[in-house]
């Protein structure tokens, strides 16, 4: 079952078996398949960040609506739209440093 798995992913591997041994070469990534692999971690990263923002919206979006029924004042309202914002700019930073990363992991030869 797990050779059929294998097989039906699309990777490209071919799995050998002997006795109860499954033997999986990996073969080395040539450089069409390394900027492939950028190309799917840049869209990846870009995706976070859309999601990251998404986040953003709707909290500043519940903050608003927060304040609009006297919930929270004005200047509480900045002050959190200011920290969703730092909270926002930190955690696309590090999508942007994952990607860097990875981006050089993959370039390694």
């Amino acid at each position: 079952e797990i050779e059929k798995a294998i097989m039906n992913s699309n990777l490209g591997l071919n799995p050998s078996t002997s006795s109860d041994l499954i033997r999986i070469t990996m073969p080395s990534l040539t450089e069409e398949t390394r900027q492939d692999y950028i190309k799917q971690a840049r869209a990846e990263a870009e995706n976070s960040r859309v999601s990251i923002r998404n986040i953003r919206r709707d909290a500043n979006q519940t903050c608003k609506e927060s304040q609009t029924s006297g919930e929270i004042s004005e200047d509480d309202l900045r002050r959190m739209e200011d920290l969703i914002q730092k909270e926002t700019d930190k955690f696309i930073g590090l999508v942007d440093t994952e990607l860097k990363a990875k981006e050089s992991d993959l370039l390694e030869i």
